[in-house]
């Protein structure tokens, strides 16, 4: 199934360059290929990125000492990423397709039980001023750190409150703006309905629909090349920048364990559906190689708790609760970068059964070509409280042409 998607994809690329007016061979990292209509109505860059993981895990054992569990190696993550615009540069398009086997995996029913191919396609409209239009399936404007591309993360992976809070992908439609208090203060909007069930869904929406808003307040102006949603301060501002957002999602008889994530709820009857809401706070700031991001989450659903007609309880049980994400970095002038992250998620456990998780993670850069050729390597440190201990450790390679 790989094989034919990358012969039909080069297949119809190789049928455009013939009829395109100009073909660019970009320099390492900024794509694989540039081709530009013959009447210049439009573009298409192609690019492809790797990641290449080790992973080295220790756990409790009876006795109470960590001991080991097992090692791992696998490609993280293999993409391929199609953008430019069709007609007018006011048209903007996106595609990036997931092959590695973490990419594709979640496959059910409700996505005819296939591999999920597709992770991004939509089209961006900027129909009148600073007013856009994005159609089709992307990130949500939920939490930071997913909004952070995989491609351009501080630290090997995203912690534990994106695991338990992120809202990930959806199919639907966004509305996004921005304007300008003064000269350098800049705040952003976007606003978001879609499927409410995560991607690749094609088979009915079984509950209601999922509505998301974000705003972010930039006071500061722009981050040199709008790295506010990027890891690290790569492009080492000369000046601070700072952005401070606050996110809030509303899905509508949501039938997952983690909004639109998770798994499906059923009962003795179909589905169990419950309203379930999920509110973010956080903060970006970047200046002269220092970088600090932090997020607050925190989720409550109307009755977390799925019953079946007669009240006797099914066992699924919806993911409430909060917690806590904070980052800082430094980047030295040889491209190496130390950085450290916290993260505590706190679970209702009277709801869920599940303790106070921490998370404690020191890490390791070093940037050949920024994000796009890396090296990062990590150790995190798990303690659930009054309960088990665990130790992670990660080592990276990215490679994105």
């Amino acid at each position: 199934m790989c094989f034919r998607i990358f012969t039909v994809l080069f297949f119809v690329v190789g049928i455009n360059t013939l009829e395109a007016q100009e073909i660019n061979v970009p320099q390492f990292g900024k794509g694989i290929l540039n081709l530009v209509g013959q009447d210049s109505t439009w573009t298409m860059k192609a690019s492809a990125r790797m990641q290449f993981l080790g992973i080295g895990q220790w756990g409790e054992n009876e006795q109470g000492n960590l001991a080991s569990v097992g090692s791992n190696f696998l490609v993280r993550r293999a993409r391929l990423k199609f953008n430019g615009f069709a007609y007018s540069p006011k048209f903007k398009y996106k595609v990036e397709l997931g092959l590695s086997n973490r990419d594709i995996s979640g496959g059910s029913e409700f996505t005819h039980d296939t591999p999920r191919y597709i992770l991004d396609a939509f089209i961006m409209w900027n129909f009148y001023k600073d007013f856009e239009l994005w159609i089709g399936q992307t990130k949500l404007p939920g939490n930071i750190e997913r909004i952070v591309s995989s491609g351009n993360m501080q630290m090997v992976d995203r912690s534990l409150l994106n695991s338990r809070f992120t809202l990930d992908r959806d199919m639907g439609i966004q509305l996004r703006h921005k304007f300008n208090i003064s000269e350098d203060f800049i705040v952003k909007e976007a606003l978001a309905i879609s499927q409410g069930e995560g991607r690749n869904v094609t088979k009915g929406n079984l509950g209601g629909y999922q509505y998301t808003a974000r705003v972010d307040f930039l006071p500061f102006g722009n981050f040199t090349g709008n790295t506010q949603f990027t890891g690290g301060d790569l492009k080492r501002e000369r000046h601070p920048k700072l952005m401070i957002g606050a996110a809030y999602d509303y899905n509508n008889n949501a039938v997952k364990t983690r909004s639109n994530q998770g798994d499906y709820m059923f009962t003795d009857t179909g589905f169990y559906t419950t309203d379930i809401k999920t509110f973010f706070v956080s903060t970006m700031f970047k200046y002269n190689g220092f970088s600090f991001m932090g997020e607050y989450a925190d989720r409550n659903a109307a009755d977390a708790i799925a019953k079946n007609d007669d009240g006797t309880l099914t066992g699924d049980i919806v993911q409430v609760g909060n917690g806590l994400n904070l980052m800082l970095g430094y980047l030295f002038k040889n491209n190496w970068e130390l950085s450290g992250r916290y993260t505590a998620v706190n679970l209702d456990k009277e709801i869920t059964g599940r303790n106070k998780e921490l998370q404690y993670t020191l890490g390791v850069s070093k940037y050949i070509v920024g994000h796009k050729l890396k090296v990062q390597a990590d150790a995190t440190y798990l303690n659930e409280v009054n309960g088990p201990e665990g130790l992670i450790s990660r080592l990276q390679l990215e490679v994105h042409f």
